[in-house]
């Protein structure tokens, strides 16, 4: 077996390293962060100079081409920089790219995925209910309702983030209240977030905070026919492929802010003196080092494992879960070592340590908190459901 990539890969990926090292550097990428309240637009008009909203869709659709190793190439390299702020690509990515392009039909396609490949259209994902959290199914409160050429949407979503600038808005609810089973029953709807009746509220938090998260409230939305992605009551059907697609982008940009925070902890190894010389010399210092760079590793052949499997079109959704665990848990832990190995300047926010463990405590919360995530591999070998 070959791990080593071919040629194409290699000489994206360096150019995308270049790319960042000379766009968008660790300290530009503080000074975009500190303000939780202004969605950085000039770093969304970056990734559209660059063509990197066109990676992943097809040449026809105005896009770059590319696949989902192609994808996380670029996640792993945007969040080496930039952290959580990667997701400024990612969720338009997902929530617009991959979403059509799986499950729009060819009018949808043809309408608007030249649009997100051009930068022209910003999306945001409306899934959590604000009871619900991780029981997505069991706490669905939103309703789409059938009316005369369309639907119409009743509820409220939490955590949908950059929703405030976004376009168009991903969203799922219950058309269908006879049904057997939770996971039946709902629809997958592309809103417009100019359409009246939608109303969107930002949250604080703790980090990725210039992205901006937020509540959106629908009443009385209406939806058009045209705007139903996919077949109307079977989306949970649909969008488990993207899932994984989504689980294994998450282990793309952990393992970015593991290349991170390894390149900061060296370097700040191999300079920082005390007691007579560098930190570098000293045995503890080098076994935590040691253990970010085994990380590093591991979670690497973990995402290139999971995206081979995914490009190749095979089953993925327990190794995308057990990705998702290890590299937000890896990439958490890297973070924290190196807020330890830089000592108070690790704390500091003229550094990017405590930018990186901000960021990377989200992922093991989302998209699905690693406790559900280990119910779901435990039930895959064939112990009873726990929940």
């Amino acid at each position: 077996m070959d791990f080593n990539l071919p040629e194409e890969y290699r000489a994206f990926r360096d150019g995308v390293r270049r790319w960042v090292d000379a766009e968008a550097p660790k300290a530009w990428a503080r000074d975009l962060e500190k303000d939780e309240h202004h969605y950085p637009f000039v770093l969304w008009e970056k990734f559209t100079e660059a063509g990197f909203h066109g990676v992943g869709i097809p040449e026809e659709y105005d896009g770059q081409g590319g696949d989902v190793l192609m994808q996380m190439l670029l996640a792993r390299e945007l969040a080496r920089s930039l952290g959580g702020l990667a997701w400024i690509w990612g969720i338009t990515s997902f929530a617009g790219s991959k979403s059509i392009g799986i499950y729009g039909n060819e009018v949808q396609k043809k309408k608007y995925l030249p649009l997100i490949a051009t930068g022209k259209l910003r999306a945001a994902i409306s899934f959590t209910e604000p009871s619900g959290g991780t029981d997505l199914l069991g706490s669905m409160r939103t309703t789409a309702e059938r009316v005369e050429g369309g639907w119409k949407l009743n509820g409220e979503k939490i955590w949908s983030s950059s929703a405030h600038v976004a376009d168009y808005l991903l969203v799922i609810a219950r058309s269908n209240r006879n049904v057997a089973k939770n996971h039946q029953g709902l629809s997958l709807f592309w809103v417009s977030t100019k359409s009246p009746g939608i109303t969107v509220s930002n949250l604080a938090k703790l980090g990725m905070r210039s992205m901006g998260s937020c509540t959106v409230h629908f009443e009385d939305v209406f939806v058009a026919d045209e705007d139903v992605l996919g077949e109307p009551d079977k989306a949970w059907y649909m969008l488990l492929p993207t899932l994984n697609n989504e689980r294994i982008m998450v282990g793309a940009f952990c393992l970015g802010v593991i290349d991170g925070v390894l390149e900061d902890a060296l370097d700040y190894a191999k300079q920082r003196q005390a007691f007579g010389r560098t930190i570098g010399q000293f045995q503890a210092i080098q076994h935590y080092i040691a253990d970010i760079a085994t990380m590093q590793t591991s979670t690497e052949l973990m995402l290139h494992y999971c995206a081979w499997k995914q490009a190749s079109g095979q089953p993925v959704g327990n190794e995308a879960n057990m990705l998702k665990l290890i590299a937000s848990e890896n990439a958490n832990k890297a973070a924290d070592l190196g807020i330890q190995i830089l000592g108070g300047m690790g704390y500091s926010a003229e550094t990017d340590m405590q930018r990186y463990w901000r960021d990377s405590r989200l992922w093991r919360i989302g998209p699905i908190t690693n406790e559900m995530v280990r119910n779901g591999i435990a039930e895959s070998l064939g112990l009873p459901r726990s929940f």
